[in-house]
């Protein structure tokens, strides 16, 4: 496994070094990241990778702050009025998701009119860089994400799903789901969405009781496929408060040490791994180059997933959740 620590490490040893041969000669990058929730279990790994990076941007004369919503109520509105808050406290770089495109893209145009550089992360993927004039985007396919796992669960014998989505209406989640039903379909299975209200994410007892109720009206269903690792976690009690554990698998995006045990009990059959620390990681390392140096990467899409954890390698990637990068 990478030791991403290390690496940081390594970079903030090499910058020490360049800084005390010669002084630096500008000030450092002041870059704002957009992103979820602090107390956000995915979100939360995602802003570790940013913070993390943010040591070499700290060494280097520079800022990392992080902007998220408050609730995910109102997200595109929300996430919108970060970026222009992140451009009026002078911004020299940005990072942000592009989750609802239609609120949000007009505000990620201001940054890069405004000439302050931009990369795109986690959602949105290469065509939102592309439209909104970004330098890279970083992340995983969501598209890509959710086909995988129709296809997992469809070579498992698993061929009725549902897309459980505590968040209709953001682009990578709508993706997500597409993705799970055109790969089950390729497979001879089918899938639906079961869109819940978006004040539902973050409540796993109101995502528990909604889940238990659509598994009672539809004995058919045979898979659930989760947008997050809270909803993961409450469609686990929700499958076992249905008494349907027998009939119905479950697999999602995102895990955390309760979902890997899952995993390793067999009472969940996988997980999409889309690597969150590498995602802020990334973007931050990669603009910090970019305003103090110049430097780019040929590569303009740089994937950070999908990958799968299941029983085979399961307990291989405990010691990552275990450090809080995975």
């Amino acid at each position: 496994m990478t030791n991403f620590k290390g690496i940081a490490v390594a970079l903030m040893t090499t910058a020490a070094i360049a800084s005390a041969g010669t002084a630096m000669a500008q000030d450092g990058a002041n870059i704002f990241v957009i992103g979820g929730k602090a107390d956000d279990p995915f979100w939360s790994i995602v802003k570790r990778g940013a913070e993390d990076a943010g040591q070499i941007v700290e060494a280097q004369g520079g800022t990392v702050t992080w902007l998220g919503p408050q609730n995910y109520d109102n997200l595109g509105a929300d996430a919108a009025d970060l970026i222009r808050t992140a451009i009026a406290q002078g911004a020299d770089a940005i990072v942000g998701p592009d989750w609802v495109p239609e609120s949000m893209d007009e505000a990620f145009m201001a940054v890069t009119e405004a000439g302050i550089p931009l990369i795109i992360y986690n959602a949105g993927g290469l065509e939102a860089a592309d439209r909104l004039g970004a330098m890279n985007y970083v992340g995983s396919d969501d598209f890509l994400a959710g086909k995988a796992a129709g296809e997992y669960f469809a070579e498992a014998g698993v061929t009725n799903l549902v897309c459980v989505n505590t968040l209709p209406g953001a682009a990578n989640l709508q993706a997500q789901c597409a993705g799970l039903a055109e790969g089950a379909t390729g497979k001879g299975g089918t899938a639906e969405e079961l869109p819940l209200p978006m004040t539902s994410f973050g409540n796993p007892t109101a995502v528990t009781q909604a889940i238990k109720a659509h598994l009672l009206q539809n004995p058919e269903v045979t898979g659930l496929y989760t947008i997050g690792n809270v909803d993961a976690n409450s469609a686990s009690i929700a499958i076992t408060q249905a008494g349907a554990a027998d009939r119905v698998k479950l697999g999602g995006v995102n895990m955390d040490q309760t979902i890997l045990n899952n995993i390793q009990a067999g009472s969940q059959l996988f997980a999409i791994d889309q690597q969150g620390y590498l995602q802020g990681f990334l973007a931050v390392a990669l603009l910090n180059n970019y305003v103090n140096y110049g430097l780019t990467v040929p590569t303009r899409q740089i994937l950070t997933g999908p990958g799968i954890v299941d029983a085979s390698n399961v307990e291989a990637t405990m010691a990552g959740v275990a450090s809080g990068t995975r």
